[in-house]
């Protein structure tokens, strides 16, 4: 959800940077790579969480840790809570969720039940 955001948020400043909008279009279209690339990375995090792949978690813990001091700012600095505080919201809740215990376990391979699993009932005949 995150990562569509961020890419919507590109294109509308693509958007806004070819109708002239922006004084400087360099800016906003600058802007809208770094949206680009953000939005991709959070998809691709996503994506690899959704199929099982743990790399995924790292990414997705580094982008909630970065959205808590925006959301702050948007709530505080900039004075508009309606965009802040759903914002910290979402980064905090998910954040909660990557630091549960079933996904601490999951993290760490604890959930795995195969032959190299210390779960394993049976003895190690290697």
């Amino acid at each position: 959800m995150q990562g569509v955001a961020a890419l919507v948020v590109a294109a509308v400043l693509v958007v806004r940077g070819i109708a002239g909008a922006d004084q400087h279009v360099v800016n906003g279209l600058g802007t809208a790579v770094w949206f680009i690339l953000a939005g991709g990375v959070m998809l691709a995090a996503g994506r690899a969480l959704v199929i099982g792949k743990r790399w995924g978690r790292g990414f997705a813990v580094f982008t909630q840790l970065l959205l808590l001091p925006v959301a702050w700012y948007l709530a505080v600095g900039s004075h508009q809570p309606a965009f802040g505080i759903p914002a910290g919201v979402a980064a905090l809740t998910i954040l909660i969720l990557l630091f549960t215990p079933a996904a601490m376990r999951w993290a760490v391979g604890g959930d795995q039940r195969g032959p190299a699993s210390s779960a394993s009932g049976g003895p190690d005949t290697r």
